[in-house]
């Protein structure tokens, strides 16, 4: 029996056994209901429900709303009682003389009616907690941040527990860049960094980490969804915020070109009155950074001596992001919701690397070859994404939803590689170049996605869901590499194609899926169990160049593949008193191929390093098992999670050895993986004043296979084994003092430990940052003074070494073999110190007295 059919065999046993066993378990002394909005009946989820001793209102107990609105509140004396429920802008529910004589006690569904005056005036005692947890996920509050105030998604995603974030800004969960982002629960299928890097960091709300899905989330993404909601209007009252930020000039240079440009704002307008709701946002981010690549690379064939190729120069990137957003809503009705919300954006982002190779040569050679390299690499994204939403309440409580969403992205830009002399001493040497050439691309992708979703309780077991989903995906993409005609090492203006580094390339993807879940609570326990079969067919073609021109469209090569399979879920918690919990997960995933991936024609992006993909690339299938507990004390909670996943069709970049002094990256399927993890997570209130969380991830990851690939322009054949492991861990730290009423300051620390890949290593990075935050007017306006990657001469922040190496052997055409050695490291020093000040304005904050809506016990249970 596979670790599959074990698993999912364990974990239905558990449910069986606890749906039998529920009348056993009850307590009979039990108070159960359901929270729900009064204007549109939809369920609140975190409402604070207390319970107190009618004669002396002493409090007994606190709960908080699961999903659907539902609690339990457990273990009771015989007495009488007085309940509250509480929530965020709504007023407070009281209920009194709640009879206990040993008998379960249900309270129906309550109602909580808006607040009309949330925004003038909310007095909290306590803090909310940084972090939240549930059955099947943590929920973050991203205001806790502050170091993120006036940057993006991802400034807030990197100080969760499960992530971490190396030198070029890439963002991974558990050891692995396969996540998928949702936003406010709605799936984008351009890539996540697109949408993470144009939405303002004040925007969001909360970020949710659902590292085992249940079967109704699409399968997509093996460390599993980040779903990150967004602010919303309150009731009646126009919101409006503005946010300004500046960037000082920078501490060091780097001998860069140009100095680097931060600077930018964003604003959100927003109400919610009567049926209709609606919010508008733009948001403008000009976020530049200077640094340095130091380099090194040799090769070596046979005995023949070694070739080698340091180098050193400017790594620096110009960014800039352009955003809008629009949301409308409207209550048709108390049971019938519609909802529209579009978002468009424009990235542009270039990447300079101007290098000196200062060496080129075969060792011992007395005269060495030096050049300079102007190598610019832009990459443009412009994205439009629009959603239309139906919700329908039956009146006996089931939910009907119907979900369409289109996307549109146009990925492109040119890279531009120049060889030229390196001594600059004259204008004759200024403009004599060795190579000039340019690679422009154009990519539209076209994204659809329909959802039609069923909910009904049918019975005592739970909250019984269904649907369907149709997916479909066509990306379409021409490469052109083209090089100038050069004379006596002037430009011409005649620029040639060349045909092994150009193609036409298209992937289509349709995806058919279909769910049933079944969730529920029966005493101290919350289940949740479900299967989502899914039918996939890709397809993709492309077409090379032959003399200068596209080949006929008959030699057009068409690789296609699908695949039926069932995805199984399944979750399990047991509450074992008020603040402590147990839980299980399993679930499987796919890490479905990115058309980037799967380009087989070579692409070059340095002097030194050409880039590849495989069209028979397999997707990545992922088994998941988690066992964790959750403690919660007052105002301080703590969280703990085992889990092991094994990939099968592991897809890593690989090297491989072109010619004397070029690599060949190229991506494959390299074998299987097997990562067993423990992640940590406690967010506390040290004293009133000051506020503590921390959250980190140590895994072992074993990667083992073999790796083969067929150089076809080089005539030979390599077969690579690929067998490494390592223990690897990241951590993050966020700690506020509140100096006065008015005065905060905030310290975190993010550190990722060096990590192992397929055929070497990536040192550590951190980055250390500090905030301190001023209000003013009454907390109308905010002053945060941001040092970003603090260094001070003193550290290695912000800075990532590289490093690769090969020893193997290629079997040629001719039956014979050489043996191909490679060694490979790059360090990337990035800017530190950077000086920011970030500056936000609410125009509605102004302050009613005669009214206050107030928390009993912290906002943790919200």
């Amino acid at each position: 029996m596979n670790l599959l059919s074990k698993c999912v065999g364990y974990l239905a046993s558990i449910v069986t056994l606890i749906i039998i066993s529920t009348n056993l378990l009850q307590a009979q002394n039990t108070i159960t209901g359901k929270v729900l909005e009064n204007s549109n009946k939809n369920a609140i989820e975190y409402a604070t429900v207390a319970l107190y001793n009618q004669e002396n209102e002493k409090l007994i107990t606190g709960v908080v709303t699961q999903t659907e609105g539902i609690f339990n509140i457990n273990k009771l004396k015989k007495g009488t009682y007085k309940l509250t429920v509480a929530f965020m802008g709504f007023e407070t529910f009281v209920k009194e003389n709640i009879q206990i004589d040993g008998q379960p006690l249900n309270l129906g569904t309550i109602y909580l009616k808006e607040d009309n005056q949330m925004l003038q005036e909310i007095e909290i005692k306590g803090e909310q907690l940084t972090a939240v947890t549930k059955v099947d996920r943590q929920v973050y509050d991203a205001t806790k941040f502050e170091a993120a105030a006036g940057g993006t998604a991802t400034d807030v995603l990197k100080n969760m527990p499960s992530v971490s974030i190396n030198a070029e800004g890439d963002l991974s969960v558990r050891g692995t860049s396969g996540f998928v982002v949702l936003l406010n629960g709605k799936p984008i299928q351009t890539n996540a960094a697109t949408i993470l890097n144009q939405l303002p960091a004040n925007s969001i709300k909360n970020v949710e980490v659902i590292t085992a899905p249940s079967a109704k989330y699409d399968s997509e993404g093996k460390a599993g969804i980040i779903n990150i909601i967004t602010t919303k209007g309150a009731t009646d009252n126009l919101f409006a915020q503005v946010n300004v930020r500046v960037g000082l000039p920078s501490v060091e240079p780097y001998d860069n070109a140009k100095m680097p440009l931060r600077y930018g704002g964003d604003f959100t307008i927003a109400q919610q009155k009567n049926k209709l709701n609606w919010a508008i946002g733009g948001s403008y981010q000009r976020n530049d950074k200077t640094g340095r690549r130091e380099g090194d690379v040799w090769t070596q064939i046979d005995d023949y001596p070694k070739f080698r190729f340091p180098s050193d120069g400017e790594r620096s990137y110009v960014e800039e992001n352009y955003s809008a957003n629009l949301s409308l809503g409207y209550d048709a009705t108390k049971n019938t919701s519609l909802h529209f919300a579009a978002m468009g954006g424009i990235r542009d982002k270039t990447r300079l690397a101007d290098i000196y190779y200062n060496d080129n040569r075969f060792e011992g050679d007395p005269t060495p070859f030096q050049y300079y390299n102007h190598n610019s690499r832009n990459r443009q994204s412009d994205f439009f994404v629009s959603s239309f939403d139906f919700d329908h309440r039956f009146n006996n409580g089931s939910k009907i939803k119907a979900s369409v969403l289109y996307e549109y992205t146009l990925l492109g830009g040119p890279t531009f590689n120049d060889n030229q002399r390196d001594n600059f001493s004259t204008p004759e040497n200024q403009n004599f170049f060795y190579l000039r050439e340019r690679n422009t691309n154009e990519n539209p992708l076209n994204g659809f996605r329909a959802n039609l979703d069923y909910s009904f309780k049918p019975s005592k077991l739970g909250q019984f869901e269904v649907g369907y989903q149709f997916r479909t995906l066509d990306h379409k993409g021409d490469f052109l590499y083209e090089r100038e005609n050069l004379t006596d090492g002037k430009p011409t203006g005649n620029w040639e194609v060349v045909d092994n580094y150009s193609s036409n390339l298209n992937l289509k993807r349709n995806i058919h899926s279909a769910y049933g879940q079944l969730a529920g609570e029966k005493g101290d326990w919350t289940y949740g169990v479900g299967v989502r079969t899914e039918y996939m067919d890709r397809q993709v073609d492309f077409l090379g160049y032959e003399n200068g021109q596209l080949q006929p469209e008959n030699q057009r090569e068409i690789k296609k593949y699908d695949y039926f399979k069932l995805f199984p879920s399944a979750n399990l918690q047991y509450k074992v008193n008020d603040g402590f919990a147990l839980k299980t997960a399993y679930s499987k995933r796919v890490e479905r191929t990115t058309t980037f991936k799967m380009n087989p024609f070579k692409e070059k992006e340095h002097s030194e390093t050409l880039e590849q993909g495989d069209a028979d690339l397999l997707p990545e299938f992922i088994d998941l098992v988690e066992l964790g507990a959750t403690q919660e004390i007052g105002d301080h909670s703590i969280f703990a999670t085992a889990y092991f996943r094994n990939t099968e069709n592991l897809i890593n970049r690989t090297n491989t050895f072109d010619s004397d002094s070029v690599l060949n990256r190229i991506y494959t399927n390299v074998g299987n993986s097997k990562v067993f993890g423990f992640e940590l997570g406690t967010s506390l209130k040290l004293t009133k004043w000051w506020d503590f969380y921390a959250g980190g991830n140590v895994y072992h990851q074993h990667i083992k296979g073999q790796f083969n690939y067929n150089d076809t322009d080089n005539d030979w054949l390599i077969s690579i084994p690929v067998d490494t492991k390592a223990w690897q861990y990241s951590f993050n730290i966020n700690t506020t003092f509140d100096i006065t009423k008015t005065l905060s300051t905030n310290f975190s620390f993010n550190y990722l430990s060096e990590r192992v890949t397929a055929q070497g290593r990536d040192s550590r990075f951190y980055s250390p940052n500090l905030s301190i935050k001023k209000t003013f007017l009454d907390k109308r306006l905010a002053v945060n003074f941001q040092w970003l990657n603090m260094d001070m001469g003193m550290l290695n922040t912000n800075e990532q070494r590289i490093t690769t190496s090969g020893d193997y052997n290629a079997l040629l055409t001719n039956g014979t073999s050489q043996r191909q050695q490679f060694y490979t490291t790059t360090n990337y020093v990035y800017e530190v110190d950077q000086l920011i000040i970030n500056i936000t304005y609410n125009f509605n904050s102004s302050k009613n007295k005669s009214k206050k809506v107030k928390s009993e016990f912290g906002a943790q249970e919200f």
